[in-house]
């Protein structure tokens, strides 16, 4: 039986949240859980339980609040994994599913696992068999899969859907395949277990981008008789990414002739709205002249395309951009405007908020009103970036003043608040200063004297939120402060200076509340002396 409907599997949460410099709080993993709902994906994979105690409360608070979509966890073939999966997902009752994945391929046999092909199919067995034993839904994924020798991969297949998988995924995981070589394989599987061809199980596919072939291979394998694929939002994860959730919907909807008529249940209006979202809270920039979802996409600056678009659309667009979200900004808000304005435009572009929640962001409102004529979507949107987060504000930015210029040494004056975490009180008010080799870098030095903390700027990023002169700025960093392990701060603001200097603080702010973190679950472990 050959359904023309294509699941669509999201890991923007899981393998898109694995990208370094992409990790997420649960409030931002929340907005984009609740995003995905609003697209109408059909599984949403929200994180590997078993990892941490933050992955863990991340999949089993979607499992709770989001509904709609089959929310996913995913384990290794381990016991420890499957019974932290299945603890995860069980508040999404019959909507939760558990990922199993055990690599498959003689490389992965042989250099990693050191384990037979009889011993790898008895624990493919073994994980789905227990994984079963806590959900309806179990997927299996034989890791690497495309440098898996075919005839073996029909026998894990065949016996994993014996053991009870609804769904097998076959990933490339290292972005080996090409589109004629994937769609051959996964046509094999499709004939030669007989639970793909009667719809009694599915053929997924996961594909990486390393090779640039994701979103081909992956419309190969639908060709072939894949009727799951799995993306990420922009195509963020490991390494050069997955494929992209937008290009692989899209494509299946522009060219259903070439497809077959296959169809998702995708809303398209909300893919752009999906890709703001998604890089604003990974702090991961869309490329200007990304399919679908780029500021160029869209864009005609030659003549001759600008006149056949004004004749004609389709001359020059296989693909309507309002169709995708693209088009005309609401009405801006001004400073005259009130509360219940801003309340509602919240609510209008998929804000959940609590009551002091937008208090505090009308009270951000007006300060920015009374700096620029008009308060775009985009600039309500930063001002929730910075609001939310689940990091206590240990330090807070109340003032900042800098000198520049050709012949003048930069020099930057900052003042700090130091909040009390617990009884959320200024503790004190800290002030000094700091030179650079520019305003921002002095206003950073300053703050690292102030924190005592020492961190270095690894990627630095400034983009203009909104339309207009007077334009907020929003700024992206990425700092190590001495772990290798990237920190991820975001802040917004007219001046650019203070933008940069909240940035850094919420990256100061997160890399405290990650050691506090540690530290509490350190003691946590730590056996106690009798």
């Amino acid at each position: 039986m050959r359904t023309k409907r294509i699941k669509i599997f999201d890991t923007t949460l899981r393998d898109g949240e694995q990208c370094p410099g992409a990790s997420m709080h649960l409030s931002e993993k929340m907005e984009v859980a609740r995003q995905l709902a609003r697209l109408k994906v059909d599984v949403i994979e929200a994180g590997f339980p078993v990892i941490s105690d933050g992955d863990f409360s991340a999949v089993q608070t979607i499992a709770q609040e989001i509904k709609g979509p089959t929310i996913a966890g995913l384990a290794r073939c381990v016991s420890r994994d499957i019974e932290a999966a299945g603890r995860a997902v069980s508040p999404a009752g019959s909507k939760g599913r558990i990922h199993v994945f055990l690599a498959t391929s003689k490389i992965h046999r042989e250099f990693k696992l050191g384990k037979a092909e009889d011993e790898i199919i008895r624990l493919a067995v073994k994980g789905v068999k227990q994984a079963k034993s806590f959900v309806d839904d179990v997927e299996f994924s034989p890791e690497d899969g495309s440098r898996t020798e075919p005839e073996f991969l029909v026998k894990v297949c065949q016996a994993v859907v014996d053991a009870g998988a609804t769904t097998v995924n076959i990933p490339d995981t290292v972005g080996w395949a090409v589109p004629a070589e994937f769609g051959s394989l996964i046509g094999h599987l499709h004939a030669e277990v007989p639970e793909f061809r009667s719809g009694k199980a599915i053929i997924s596919v996961h594909c990486h981008n390393d090779l640039g072939l994701a979103v081909a291979n992956s419309l190969a394998a639908v060709e072939a008789g894949a009727r799951q694929v799995e993306c990420t939002v922009n195509g963020i994860g490991e390494r050069a990414g997955n494929a992209a959730l937008e290009e692989i919907v899209m494509a299946l909807k522009t060219r259903s002739d070439a497809f077959g008529g296959f169809k998702t249940g995708i809303k398209t209006h909300e893919i752009v709205k999906s890709s703001r979202l998604v890089s604003r809270m990974s702090g991961l920039t869309v490329q200007r002249s990304k399919a679908i979802v780029g500021e160029n996409a869209f864009a005609h600056s030659s003549g001759i395309h600008q006149d056949g678009i004004l004749k004609k659309r389709e001359t020059y667009e296989i693909v309507d951009p309002q169709e995708v979200g693209w088009g005309q900004t609401e009405l801006p808000l001004t400073k005259h405007s009130g509360r219940a304005a801003v309340a509602a435009r919240l609510r209008h572009l998929g804000f959940s908020m609590s009551e002091a929640e937008v208090t505090s962001i009308f009270s951000r409102f007006k300060e920015i009103g009374d700096k620029k004529k008009f308060v775009y979507d985009d600039d309500l949107a930063a001002l929730v970036d910075g609001q939310r987060t689940d990091v206590i504000e240990t330090w807070s930015l109340d003032y900042v003043h800098v000198t520049t210029g050709i012949h003048a040494i930069p020099t930057a004056t900052v003042r700090l608040k130091r909040t009390h975490a617990s009884q959320n009180q200024d503790l004190e008010i800290l002030e000094d200063a700091g030179v650079g080799d520019g305003p921002v870098d002095a206003a950073l030095k300053a703050i690292d004297r102030l924190t005592k903390t020492n961190g270095t700027l690894k990627d630095y990023l400034l983009r203009s939120v909104s339309q207009g002169k007077d334009a907020m700025g929003e700024v992206v960093v990425k700092v190590d402060f001495g772990k290798g392990e990237f920190i991820t701060g975001r802040g917004a603001s007219t001046d650019i200076i203070v933008a940069s200097a909240k940035a850094y603080l919420n990256a100061v702010n997160r890399k405290l509340a990650t050691s506090n973190q540690k530290t509490k679950i350190a003691r946590k472990r730590k056996p106690k002396r009798h």
